[in-house]
């Protein structure tokens, strides 16, 4: 396992009397992908901001490399940070926009020569130095700032929603761009973003955020897989979240019928959230299931169809079939246990 970078212990962040992040725990490890991923206003900027050194911790503290570096200013961190709003020099060129940290340090031109040369060939921009950066895409623009970020050589790269801005082709070739860069790299990359789709893709490990507390820590996998709770199984993807009675181990009641699952450890009659991914109800006849209903709506979306199941109780099931049913059809909706997920109900 690789070495802790940075870890936060016991974390708290208030602004007025407002908690933006309450005593939170969370350690990352060396040349590691991790995303902080959560609606707006669940802390995860504000996280990255303590790591940065532009906001101090009310409480707990914040290591690097096993050292307390809360009171260390943020340009004298190990870190460089790539904003949503990349912030570049409009009245430098490419090459002095990416050089502009290293003639701070006062280095040699040759070893800036070097440098941003590399860092230009990293960010597929060789031949643009001498470019304005005003002329360039927003694709460009961002390239140029986390060249700027990289050339520095930190050992953790925070990165703040930089592909919010782009269009949808852009921002998933970018995707695979960061990913690609963090690993001919080897250093931290710490991402914040609200988009799931871009936290799995990208991630080694997500960290899922609500209201200024950590959800659930893991894979992409086992985030989309095994989600701790109706929160996250609902933020990441889609789901259908039902009430439930875990009657026993191994066997729930939804829907009027009883299931076999794969869960156990809950109290006998417990009342119980189930979740199941959209993807995992597979259309049958209706004679050969327990779930049924009628169709209710259809939308083709290029890989699958998306379909709304009413049931004969009013609970409106989401369907992702590659095949359809058409409107008004009664169908039948099968699933296995290991398809069913029990969550404990989370009392507001």
């Amino acid at each position: 396992m690789s070495e802790i970078i940075v870890q936060l212990k016991g974390v708290s962040k208030y602004y007025d009397d407002t908690p933006a992040l309450t005593d939170v725990d969370l350690y990352i490890r060396k040349n590691e992908f991790v995303t902080l991923l959560g609606p707006s206003g669940c802390g995860k900027t504000t996280m990255l901001r303590l790591i940065g050194g532009f906001e101090k911790p009310d409480t707990g503290t914040i290591t690097f490399n096993g050292q307390d570096i809360g009171n260390v200013p943020s340009h004298k961190r190990k870190v460089n940070t790539v904003f949503q709003r990349y912030a570049l020099f409009s009245h430098l060129n490419v090459f002095e926009n990416i050089a502009f940290g290293l003639r701070i340090k006062k280095m040699k031109e040759s070893v800036i020569r070097e440098k941003v040369s590399r860092m230009l060939e990293l960010v597929n921009l060789q031949g643009y130095e001498k470019r304005d950066v005003n002329s360039l895409s927003g694709g460009q623009q961002q390239r140029v700032a986390i060249a700027r970020a990289l050339v520095n050589e930190p050992d953790v790269l925070l990165l703040d929603e930089p592909l919010a801005a782009l269009d949808l082709k852009l921002r998933k070739e970018m995707q695979h761009e960061l990913k690609n860069m963090q690993r001919q790299l080897g250093i931290t990359f710490l991402f914040v973003t609200h988009d799931q789709e871009e936290a799995l893709s990208m991630s080694d490990t997500v960290v899922v955020m609500k209201d200024g507390e950590i959800q659930q820590i893991g894979t992409p996998e086992m985030i989309y897989n095994e989600p701790v709770n109706a929160f996250v199984a609902d933020f990441i993807g889609e789901s259908n979240i039902v009430d439930g009675i875990m009657r026993q181990d191994y066997l729930v009641e939804f829907a009027g019928n009883l299931f076999e699952c794969a869960d156990s450890g809950f109290a006998r009659d417990e009342l119980v959230d189930v979740v199941i991914r959209p993807e995992d109800l597979a259309l049958m006849p209706p004679d050969q299931a327990k779930l049924k209903g009628v169709v209710r709506s259809v939308n083709f979306l290029g890989v699958h169809y998306e379909m709304i199941v009413e049931g004969a109780d009013g609970t409106e099931w989401l369907v992702h079939s590659t095949l359809m049913e058409p409107v008004g059809t009664m169908v039948g909706l099968g699933l296995e246990p290991m398809d069913i997920h029990i969550m404990k109900k989370v009392r507001a």
